[in-house]
């Protein structure tokens, strides 16, 4: 039986805290001042913003969940396509944010949890102050750039987006060495983590495969969905936007600025020379980034 480690931030606290329907989740909070909320990203845990949440931490109440279906949060089984939606994940971080005394609080998520500060921040934009993107595109417009033989970078999108079983069972009877090649091949020179973190991302996504899975199917279902509601109808994101990325741009040939600048009017993007893996691999920028956005909401 593997016994799943679980690494904790310096000199944080940590707390049970339930998000929408009453799914627990695992939530570290540290420092003090003006509240923001560090969503992590695949395949990964709250972990990933220790570097960050300590360099924060002086001056904000800096609030690091694992998202529903990862790490030690609640893995509900995926009932309906609802379950793993980001707007029900969104929800999750307001509700946590709330459970701490914090009704506005800013947003920053890496990868999947980008996409779910990108959905809360659409459906709450009285609570979120600022948002922050590191490394991804808004659902509508990731499969809007995926084409022909250049799409085999999301060659997981694809596998992960079709019906409940067989993409859990195919993944489930390699998951190790599934997780393990995305740790790899976007970690540009091999030395992000030490052999320690790197086995805790492993066990802990061994040990949440369906409701990876499901996260990863919502994409290609009802958050694609709801993207596609928000651009009809003219719905763009009410507060400051940051973005910082790696050139994917280049590879697969679209325009950053112009995909971001459609769902906001108060956006800054800035390139940067890293990984995917950014907020561990450079963390005094990332932290610079996110301490120049949250100046920015202040005025």
């Amino acid at each position: 039986m593997t016994v799943l480690t679980t690494p904790t931030i310096d000199g944080f606290r940590y707390e049970r805290l339930p998000g929408s329907g009453g799914v627990e989740l695992n939530v570290a909070v540290g420092g003090s001042g003006p509240a923001v909320v560090l969503l992590h990203g695949f395949p990964q845990t709250h972990y990933m913003w220790r570097e960050v949440a300590a360099r924060l931490a002086d001056e904000h109440t800096v609030i690091v969940p694992d998202l529903r279906g990862y790490g030690a949060s609640g893995k509900p089984e995926e009932a309906d396509a609802d379950t793993y939606a980001k707007r029900t994940m969104g929800e999750d971080v307001v509700r946590v944010a709330a459970a701490l005394g914090h009704d506005r609080f800013g947003l920053i998520g890496h990868d999947r949890g980008a996409l779910v500060g990108v959905r809360a921040a659409l459906d709450h934009p009285d609570r979120v102050r600022y948002l922050g993107i590191l490394d991804v595109l808004p659902t509508l417009d990731t499969w809007g750039v995926l084409h022909g033989v250049d799409a085999k970078v999301a060659w997981h999108l694809y596998l992960m987006a079709q019906p409940a079983g067989l993409p859990e069972r195919m993944i489930g009877a390699v998951a190790e060495d599934f997780f393990a090649s995305f740790l790899d091949a976007w970690d540009t020179d091999g030395s992000t983590f030490t052999p320690e973190v790197r086995r805790h991302y492993l066990d802990s996504s061994v040990a949440a495969v369906p409701s990876i899975v499901a996260d990863y199917r919502a994409s290609a279902g009802v958050d694609l969905e709801q993207d596609r509601a928000d651009r009809e109808a003219g719905r763009t994101l009410a507060m400051p936007v940051g973005v910082i990325s790696q050139d994917w741009g280049s590879q697969l040939g679209f325009d950053p600025t112009a995909i971001w600048g459609a769902w906001s009017d108060d956006l800054v993007y800035e390139p940067i020379d890293a990984g995917h893996f950014m907020a561990e691999e450079k963390p005094d920028e990332v932290a610079r980034f996110i301490r120049a956005l949250a100046a920015r909401a202040d005025g």
